[in-house]
């Protein structure tokens, strides 16, 4: 039996190495139009403001090493041109070697993955513009901060990986610009979380100029003008993070089903419409539990999951992929900023009749040193209370905090009780009454208050 997977990151060497597990006498081939396979793509803005490590300590699994120890056959630099679902072939250009050749399977793992949006304006392709999406646009931004003199940098976008390397950039004596098409940083994230990471940007000096568009970029001498409608920015490096898209193209030509969110639709099995063709990761939906319904989250976490059941299933097993809620966290200079569940626009888009409760509180007893301010925005569903979603910014602690609110998400409680857990309690790590439970309570007061 021989299972071809098409990608070889997060979702496809899980995909890979599980069916090897699954059945170690099938032929296992991984097809990856790039250099490298299974690296740490979160850790990439933090490898970048180190230039002492090398971007080879995020690399998880060796191409070399997945070959000799997992007995998979690892193909970098072999892009998939097309593929044929009635016939089981797909065409492959080696892109080192030249020449393409067809490759037929018994199953098949779509793990394509996702592509950095690039705005529609000129100057995206001039040297010291980039994105970062994977290890080869790491190599190059890192290179180009090693071989440049670099004092100002403008960063479009304002999402994680914006706020990200604004971070990292400004850790590197770099005056950075961040310029947000959106009327706010963060977009998606509550007006209260907003507003404390607004004041962290501008506390280090970041500029932010939000409900700003991006018109073009020109090289003038060494620099590069960064035209906006609202002015000219000079810089010697631009970082573009407006966000990605689902890589779907091959799916799509080869007549498999798209959801609506443009992700490759997929059952709990990971299977698509075709036969013997499964999808996991960036590529694929996945079924939200709060929504109840398809959705696209590409998150890392998600996609090593999703590849799991995918190569089980390919191998001939019979998993399931049990669904998100969309946790997610990232550090914004000194504050951690993390969320779980529904925003308020998701909450609208889907029609439901829901509250927004805030709260600050403090992330360890008022008695012991170095306690922090943390604030919390909780939404729940008006008679019901059960928890819709949570988002919290602080200076630490944070993202463990919202796992406990994905949990809950996971169980579809209500606010009332979450505000009833039996949370741990020290000095050192939390008050009396958690942030966790101060929210809840808050949350819970929120619902029993007449409409307005």
């Amino acid at each position: 039996m021989r299972i071809v997977v098409i990608g070889g990151v997060a979702a496809g060497m899980s995909a890979a190495s599980q069916a090897r597990r699954r059945d170690p006498g099938c032929e296992v081939v991984v097809l990856e139009r790039g250099h490298d396979i299974s690296y740490s793509a979160c850790g990439m803005p933090y490898n970048i403001g180190d230039p002492a490590r090398g971007l080879e300590d995020l690399v998880i699994l060796s191409a070399e090493t997945a070959r000799s120890a997992r007995g998979i056959d690892v193909r970098t630099r072999h892009a998939v041109q097309a593929i044929d679902v009635s016939r089981r072939v797909v065409q492959v250009a080696d892109l080192e070697a030249g020449g393409n050749y067809a490759l037929t399977w018994d199953a098949l793992v779509i793990a394509s993955g996702a592509t950095a949006i690039r705005p529609a304006v000129p100057g995206l392709d001039l040297p010291g513009v980039f994105v970062l999406r994977d290890l080869t646009d790491a190599r190059h931004i890192k290179r180009y901060l090693a071989d440049v003199k670099v004092s100002t940098a403008v960063v479009v976008g304002a999402g994680y990986i914006g706020i990200e390397m604004a971070d990292v950039l400004h850790g590197l004596g770099i005056a950075v610009s961040i310029l947000e098409k959106a009327d706010q940083v963060l977009p998606g994230f509550a007006p209260a979380i907003v507003e404390v990471a607004t004041h962290a940007l501008e506390r280090h000096g970041v500029s932010v100029q939000t409900g700003t568009s991006l018109q073009g970029v020109q090289r003038e001498g060494d620099d590069l003008m960064v035209h906006s409608d609202r002015g000219v920015i000079r810089a010697q490096i631009v970082i573009v993070a407006v966000g990605v898209r689902p890589d779907v193209a091959l799916a799509r030509e080869a007549g498999i089903v798209l959801g609506a969110s443009g992700a490759i639709a997929v059952d709990s099995a990971m299977r698509t419409s075709a036969p013997a063709v499964f999808a996991a990761g960036d590529c694929a939906e996945a079924h939200h539990l709060v929504l109840d319904r398809p959705t696209w989250v590409p998150l890392g976490t998600t996609a090593n999951k999703q590849g799991k059941v995918a190569g089980a299933n390919a191998a001939g097993g019979d998993e399931h992929f049990g669904g998100i809620v969309g946790s997610a966290g990232f550090k914004c200079f000194d504050l951690e900023v993390a969320r779980t569940g529904l925003g308020a626009s998701d909450i609208a888009s889907a029609g439901l009749d829901a509250v927004a409760a805030v709260s600050t509180h403090h992330t360890r007893a008022s008695s012991y040193p170095g306690d922090k301010a943390i604030t919390t925005v909780v939404y729940a569903e008006r008679g019901s209370g059960r928890l819709l979603g949570a988002q919290m910014i602080g200076g630490e602690a944070v993202a463990k905090r919202i796992d406990v609110f994905a949990t809950a998400l996971h169980a579809r409680m209500t606010l009332a009780q979450v505000e009833a857990l039996d949370l741990t309690y020290a000095p050192p790590f939390a008050p009396v009454y958690d942030a966790i439970l101060i929210a809840a309570t808050v949350g819970v007061k929120a619902l029993a208050k007449p409409r307005q």
